[in-house]
């Protein structure tokens, strides 16, 4: 088996929570300083997610960068926060010029931090550009906003990269950007070599889509620059611990990456409400260690032989069969 995965995490995976229920927290406030500074006590992260403005939003790019080298961390991404609710009818597709406008700026200031930071990315998860009611919005409009102001962005950073977080809706009840198909398709439409998918795990599971498949369709468009793993019960994105739920299924992800040959880092998207965040992320991160160990044990010849027949039990039977194994031996480390 090839050399252990890099692994990374969001750094809201360290924030604190809140829901319309607790919204005093769940937990002291954090800064990104702290949230930066309980990450390093993982021990196994080499790299985070930024959101930007660095929250509560008035820390600097220079002590974030002095932080991340004091828990030997490094910038992955910078994640602009054009999504929250000065934008409630939409970033890139707003119908007010003028907010639209600044929805784009934010983005652009997003890259410029990035690039002092040395990210590989920047992300773009546009979630309030979409619509809630029938008759709301001309939609051949919504995708023409969209696509026209993500290459706008593109066109301005040719030396950086950005990756579109797709999700089936929340805040939205529809998204633009919903499903890998669609996404792949807006791409098309840009017409711009630095955009691509960052596939969100969760967000596949609760789009209704298999992420393996997934996976391997933006994969074979070259256009998988990034993943986020976590877990849910499919009806929402519920951000649980990687492989607390869908385990075969998370495990056929991770398979789909490996035999396609893509190398890019073992990110974690998690929201651990009530469970301590560093717990969580080290649990994260052993069930994906295991995944990693039970890759090396996959008979692939009989793999093979079984999906060629279309053999389901047989599939499994050896699929089981090596991630079982490689459980087994990680619980007992």
């Amino acid at each position: 088996m090839d050399g252990e995965p890099v692994y990374g995490a969001g750094v809201w995976h360290f924030a604190t929570y809140v829901d319309r229920y607790a919204t005093d927290g769940y937990g002291d406030p954090r800064t990104v300083l702290d949230a930066i500074k309980l990450a390093g006590a993982v021990g196994d992260l080499s790299v985070l997610d930024l959101n930007w403005p660095f929250p509560p939003g008035d820390i600097s790019t220079g002590q974030v960068k002095e932080a991340l080298a004091e828990q030997n961390l490094r910038a992955i991404a910078v994640t602009p926060e054009f999504y929250t609710g000065k934008f409630a009818k939409g970033g890139f597709t707003n119908p007010d010029p003028g907010i639209r406008r600044q929805a784009i700026d934010l983005v652009s200031a997003s890259a410029e931090v990035g690039r002092e930071l040395g990210v590989d990315y920047v992300k773009l998860w546009p979630g309030q550009d979409g619509y809630d009611y029938p008759f709301q919005a001309d939609y051949s409009d919504l995708w023409d906003k969209s696509v026209s102001a993500v290459r706008e962005v593109a066109q301005s950073f040719p030396d950086l990269k950005f990756a579109i977080e797709y999700k089936p809706r929340e805040p939205r009840n529809r998204m633009v950007f919903s499903s890998v198909a669609r996404t792949l398709l807006a791409i098309e439409d840009m017409g711009v070599d630095n955009v691509g998918v960052l596939l969100d795990f969760g967000h596949s599971l609760y789009g209704g889509e298999t992420p393996a498949e997934a996976a391997r369709m933006a994969i074979a468009r070259d256009k998988l620059f990034a993943i986020d793993v976590n877990d849910n019960f499919r009806g929402w994105d519920d951000d649980m611990v990687v492989g607390s739920v869908h385990l075969l299924e998370t495990f056929e992800f991770f398979f789909a990456l490996h035999d396609a040959g893509w190398e890019g880092v073992w990110q974690l998207d998690q929201f651990p409400f009530r469970e301590d965040p560093v717990e969580a992320a080290r649990a994260g991160i052993r069930t994906m260690r295991a995944f990693h160990r039970a890759l090396g044990y996959l008979d692939r010849d009989a793999l093979t032989a079984a999906q060629s027949a279309q053999d389901a039990l047989g599939a499994q039977r050896i699929a089981k069969r090596a991630l079982f194994r490689a459980l087994a031996e990680s619980e007992s480390e």
